[in-house]
């Protein structure tokens, strides 16, 4: 062992120093640089993504209960070095100046919130100043319409219960507001210790604790890990991606597309270390031969290779980690203008794995190249012409598939998105491969009837098929991974803006009574204000699945725990809302009464409970049972600002109910004197004003945009860089075919544009794969891993070929310069 290292080592510096190794080293050197940096940057975006998405939750972690949380929690989290603190929430009147609120009452412990923070001010809402303290004991801290409608104004006294406490802040901003938008009332805020004095918790109020957590995220997982097993009925786990839809769905599609344009760098990037291993192989046949003539046994050879390319791979690794290190933090400091304003630190465990990843990824799509070198016969040394056996596909394929599949899972955690890539894209490559093999028969045709220049570039194309279908391939899916990466980034784009177009609703009319319907509308048509449809609402809870308490269906940790543990907002319509497709069954026809009562059910709700069209669901509405059949289950759009609902019924179900309305409109900066017109105009209605909650929003949004956007620019320079790299790979033959040309008298010009005419027929053939490609693994992502709607891209169909062409061509032209700038000795010498 210690003499092949010492060879390998020998021959590792004497190719180095003749430039042999340079190309394989700078594919290698991009694999791991493009590799590291989208790694890198993608783990520091989605880091403070999360941290800022946080806020909305308060916290990194909570628990929901119906009840004071464990102590043992507590015992638990400090033992792994997280913050904790907690909250409880509560409807309640509130009674002062001969005037009644119903208020939502919120406790709050010392720590409170964990992430983000409360705005309160003293009197002008403009200037709300940003706190991590809480109300001290004996103060209270309320929004400003509980001035208003009480007739209060700070440093009165308001009575919570029974207990007096002095008003000191306005709150403008509260991080982590809970509930859904048709059930929120005017808040204030007060400190833990005052919950007792106010003696408005008794044993059966309806009160909802949280448990808040926040920390290192590995210590995270383990307290989750530790308290599942141990929670009881009632009491649920939410993160942001659950609790906040709207942003979890953004945030899981970000970090998967962070996981795919990954793999896609890497796939681009392997792509040129194959073929570049193939070429450096074919340069050391003779030297295999040599070694064989001389006695060396085939594993001899192969130990003396695995050894050279280990040390490729070392300093290839070494020196992409460090380029990619420095890459991302250029890229963090000229763009930190629009960047979070505290991007998370660079992590670790995601630089040394970008490290380690070098040696995978070369052996991966290096390894069968290599192991042709020990299949060389020792004749080899004098005939030339004589070539090991090649290896079976099953070994070529099937190394290149193992390191994806593995780096794949590792960047995206996601069995489903990682079978679901490699399952499409290799049934697209062995069909495209397919229609590339016929392509290239079909170029022969013209061949006859063709120029000179044309007649050389065409047969230079087709001549050797299986040749030209693997270069056909390789230069495809190089362009197919940065195709893709960019079809994805722009429907992912497109589905944010349409999920939160300009004129999103930032207000919500709430508790709106039948007496004062008609003139809530004509208010706001007098206003010019465009409002969403009214919604009648109906407080019930869902209590039997098919005469089953439904606490014996639903599993424990089920999603679905937090909808059937409180009452649900019920709704009836003629028609379904936008956006609220039907998965499942039939629904109801406009005018048609319906002879028994039927209701609409979401679909991962019903999915959770086991409910499908057809099943019997009983309610609890204000003390009266109902039974209604299962008419159908629908899509809900739950990542919109827009009322969604669990339940709907068709009219005539629910009429006879106590109900109130709902609607959302949107008021522009300029329009908002409308506001305090309306408030005075219908008192009892509450008015929900989400300016704050969209506008963090809409900024986690944009930074998770501009993270994509840094990602795509990384992989689409990657896959130029190394297509260019790809086309110096399979250029020796052809450079010493054109070499004898001009001994034999070609002309410059003559050679130039047959090499134009065959490198860009390959790049435009390649282009067209790569389009076909594409296409079918984006239909898979988008329907299996996005859930996103899937439409065809003809411009795409369109613009590749001719990209393809371009780059390819280009790539061609300037590799191939030496064989029309040179003697025709000097190439052959050379090569």
């Amino acid at each position: 062992m210690g003499n092949s290292f010492k060879l390998a080592f020998k021959l590792v510096g004497r190719d180095f120093r003749s430039g042999e190794l340079t190309l394989l080293l700078a594919a290698l050197v991009v694999a791991v640089a493009a590799s590291t940096a989208v790694s890198l940057l993608g783990d520091r975006l989605n880091r403070t993504m999360a941290l800022q998405a946080a806020e909305f939750l308060g916290a990194d972690l909570s628990v929901a209960s119906h009840g004071p949380p464990d102590p043992a929690w507590t015992v638990e989290a400090e033992r792994l070095g997280l913050e904790h603190s907690a909250t409880a929430e509560f409807p309640s009147v509130l009674m002062e100046n001969g005037e009644i609120l119903l208020a939502g009452v919120k406790s709050v412990a010392v720590g409170y919130p964990l992430r983000g923070a409360v705005k309160t001010t003293l009197d002008d809402p403009t200037a709300a100043e940003a706190t991590h303290a809480i109300p001290a004991p004996g103060e209270v801290w309320i929004e400003p319409r509980v001035l208003s409608t009480l007739h209060l104004k700070l440093g009165d006294t308001l009575t919570v219960g029974e207990q007096p406490l002095r008003t000191t802040r306005i709150i403008t901003h509260e991080p982590d507001r809970r509930g859904d938008l048709y059930s929120l009332s005017p808040r204030i805020i007060i400190n833990a210790a005052d919950l007792d004095a106010t003696r408005i918790v008794q044993p059966g109020s309806h009160v909802h604790y949280f448990a808040l957590y926040a920390g290192d995220e590995t210590a995270l997982r383990g307290f989750k890990r530790w308290l599942q097993p141990r929670l009881h009925p009632g009491e649920r786990i939410s993160d942001i991606h659950e609790d906040r839809p709207e942003l979890g769905n953004a945030l899981n599609r970000a970090e998967r597309y962070l996981g795919l344009t990954s793999i896609a760098v890497v796939l681009i990037a392997g792509v040129a270390i194959a073929m570049s291993a193939r070429r450096y192989t074919e340069r050391h046949f003779d030297l295999a031969a040599l070694l064989k003539t001389l006695g060396a046994r085939e594993r001899d050879v192969l130990r003396l290779h695995l050894w050279q390319f280990s040390l490729i791979g070392l300093a290839g690794s070494s020196a992409g980690c460090a380029l990619g290190y420095g890459l991302q933090a250029g890229v963090a400091h000229f763009l930190g203008a629009l960047l979070p304003r505290q991007l998370a630190s660079p992590s670790l465990f995601a630089l040394l794995f970008g490290t380690g990843a070098g040696l995978p990824i070369l052996f991966g799509f290096a390894l069968p190249p290599i192991l042709r070198l020990k299949r060389l016969p020792p004749l080899r040394v004098l005939r030339r012409d004589l070539e090991p056996l090649p290896s079976s596909a099953w070994l070529v394929y099937g190394c290149a598939a193992l390191v994806l599949g593995a780096l794949m899972w590792r960047y995206t955690q996601d069995w489903l998105m990682t079978v679901t890539v490699l399952a499409a894209s290799g049934a697209a490559v062995a069909g495209f491969g397919l229609l590339g093999l016929f392509l290239l028969n079909l170029g022969k045709l013209p061949i006859p009837h063709v120029g000179l220049a044309w007649r050389f570039g065409l047969q230079h194309l087709t001549r050797r098929p299986q040749l030209g279908v693997g270069q056909i391939l390789a230069f495809g899916i190089t362009l197919a991974a940065m195709l893709l990466s960019l079809l994805v980034r722009t429907e992912l784009l497109q589905e944010w803006q349409r999920q939160l177009p300009d004129n999103t609703p930032n207000h919500f009319a709430l508790n709106l009574f039948d007496a004062d319907l008609d003139r809530f509308r004509d208010f706001l048509a007098r206003e010019q204000i465009a409002s969403s449809r009214f919604y009648p609402i109906v407080r019930g809870r869902l209590t039997l699945v098919n005469g089953q308490d439904v606490f014996q269906v639903i599993g424990k940790n089920s999603r679905a725990e937090g909808a059937i543990n409180r009452d649900l907002s019920l709704t009836w319509g003629a028609e379904p809302p936008p956006d609220n497709p039907i998965v499942e069954g039939e629904w109801w026809r406009e005018g048609q009464a319906p002879t028994e009562p039927l209701v609409s059910v979401e679909k991962e709700l019903a999915k959770n409970l086991g409910i499908k069209p057809g099943d019997q669901l009983g309610f609890n509405i204000a003390g009266q049972e109902l039974t209604a059949t299962v008419a159908n289950t629908r899509g809900v759009r739950w990542d919109t600002m827009a009322p969604n609902f669990f339940m709907i019924f068709p009219p005539g179900v629910l009429d006879s109910q106590p109900h109130t309305w709902l609607t959302s409109f949107y008021l522009p900066p300029a329009a908002k004197p409308a506001l305090a017109r309306l408030v005075k105009a219908f008192p009892g209605v509450t008015i929900l004003e989400v300016d704050a909650l969209l506008k963090q929003f809409q900024s986690i949004l944009a930074q998770i945009t501009r993270a994509i956007e840094f990602v795509l620019v990384l992989a689409l320079a990657a896959g130029f860089t190394v297509l260019f790299a790809s086309v110096r790979a399979t250029l020796d033959e052809r450079l010493r075919e054109d070499a004898l040309l001009r001994a034999l008298g070609a002309e410059r010009g003559l050679l130039r544009r047959a090499q134009w005419v065959e490198f860009c027929a390959l790049g435009f053939l390649a282009g067209l794969l790569a389009a076909g490609i594409a296409e079918s693994v984006a239909w898979v992502l988008f329907s299996r891993v996005f859930d996103l709607a899937h439409r065809m891209h003809w411009e795409a169909w369109l613009a590749t070929p001719l990209v393809g062409a371009v780059a390819v061509g280009l790539a061609g032209y300037w590799n191939t310069r030496p064989v029309v700038r040179n003697s025709p000795m000097r190439v052959l010498r050379e090569l």
